[in-house]
C-alpha cells in the first residue's frame, strides 16, 4: 500500500502538473517543471551558499551549481545528477535536495545541469558529467574538496548517470569513493514484474517510457552500452561502495534491485533501501511524508560515513 502521506504529495502534484498542456513539447516541460519545481522548494538551509560554475565540452557548456555549507575546508563533496527523464530538470528543480545534503552532512553537493534529450541524446549527458568529474578532481584544493573523498549520486535518470560515471571512472585519476543511487533505471529491460505491477505509477508509467527511452537513446545500438544501461557491463568488480534507494510502488524498481544483485554479486559493497509504501520521485515529498524524510536521512548518514 503506499504511504497515506505521499497521497497528500501527489495531490498538490497532480495539480501544479494539471496546467501542463496535452501533448507538451521536451522544451515546454521543461519550462513547466523548473516552475513547478521552485513553487514547491523548500527554503534554503541556513549557513549554504550557493554558487554556479561555467565548464566547457566541446561546444556545449556544462553549469555545474555548487551548494557549501558552512564548514571548514578541505571538505567532502558530492557530484549530484538531477533526474527528469533525460529531458528535463535542472539543478534548480534539485535545489532543496542538493542544499539539505550540504547543510545537514556537512559536504560540498555539486549539480551538473548535463545536456538533455532529444536535442542531446546519448552519451551528450555521459561526456558533460565526466567533464564536471574531471573538472572537480583537477579543482579540488581551489574549491576546498578533499579529493580523496568524492562521491557520485542521483536519482532516476542522474541515478543512471551516476551509475555509467563509477564504471566510466573505474580505475582512473578521478576513482569516486561511494555512489548513491536513488530510483536508479539501469537498464531498458522493461519485461520485469514492476513494470506490470506498477503501471499506472503514480508519478511516472510505464507507457511513457519506450519515448523517453527513444529520445535517450535514439540508436536501439545505444541502449546495449553499459554506460546507458550500467546493469550490462562485463564486470561491476572495483566499483565504489553503493547505497540504492528503490520504491516499492515504481515501475523501475525491478531495475534498481537487478543492479544491486549485479553488484553485490561483484563483491561491491552495498546498501538496499527497498522503499517501502514509497512511489518513485519520493524525496519531492519529503515536507509531506516521513518515510520520505526517513529515507533521505539514512542514504545521508550512509553517505557521510562512506566520505568521513
Amino acid at each position: 500500500m503506499i504511504d497515506p502521506e505521499i497521497r497528500t504529495f501527489l495531490a498538490a502534484w497532480d495539480a501544479a502538473w494539471a496546467t501542463l498542456p496535452a501533448g507538451s513539447s521536451p522544451a515546454q516541460r521543461r519550462t513547466h517543471f523548473e516552475r513547478v519545481a521552485e513553487a514547491m522548494r523548500t527554503p534554503m538551509p541556513a549557513g549554504v551558499t550557493t554558487r554556479v560554475h561555467t565548464l566547457s565540452c566541446g561546444a556545449r557548456t556544462v553549469r555545474v551549481r555548487e551548494f557549501r555549507p558552512a564548514a571548514a575546508g578541505p571538505l567532502p563533496a558530492l557530484v549530484y545528477l538531477h533526474g527528469g527523464a533525460f529531458m528535463q530538470g535542472s539543478p534548480e528543480t534539485h535545489w532543496d535536495i542538493t542544499a539539505d545534503l550540504a547543510a545537514r552532512w556537512g559536504l560540498m553537493a555539486f549539480s551538473v545541469d548535463y545536456a538533455l534529450a532529444p536535442e542531446h541524446p546519448f552519451p551528450a549527458a555521459v561526456d558533460d558529467v565526466r567533464t564536471a568529474v574531471e573538472w572537480l578532481f583537477a579543482q579540488a584544493g581551489t574549491l576546498a574538496v578533499d579529493p580523496g573523498r568524492i562521491g557520485i549520486g542521483g536519482d532516476s535518470a542522474g541515478a543512471n548517470l551516476a551509475a555509467a560515471m563509477t564504471l566510466a571512472c573505474r580505475g582512473t585519476a578521478c576513482a569516486l569513493r561511494a555512489q548513491l543511487l536513488v530510483y536508479p533505471c539501469c537498464d531498458f529491460d522493461m519485461d520485469r514484474p514492476s513494470y506490470r505491477e506498477n503501471a499506472e505509477g503514480p508519478l511516472i508509467t510505464t507507457a511513457s517510457m519506450p519515448a523517453v527511452n527513444a529520445m535517450y537513446c535514439p540508436n536501439p545500438a545505444d541502449r546495449l552500452n553499459p554506460l546507458a544501461a550500467p546493469l550490462l557491463a562485463e564486470s561491476h568488480a572495483g566499483l565504489p561502495p553503493a547505497f540504492i534507494a528503490v520504491a516499492e510502488h515504481d515501475p523501475l524498481r525491478d531495475s534498481g534491485l537487478a543492479y544491486a544483485e549485479a553488484l553485490q554479486a561483484a563483491g561491491v559493497p552495498l546498501v538496499l533501501d527497498r522503499g517501502a509504501g514509497l512511489i518513485h520521485g519520493y524525496l519531492r515529498a519529503r515536507s509531506y511524508c516521513a518515510k520520505s524524510r526517513e529515507a533521505f536521512t539514512r542514504m545521508g548518514d550512509w553517505l557521510a560515513a562512506r566520505l568521513r
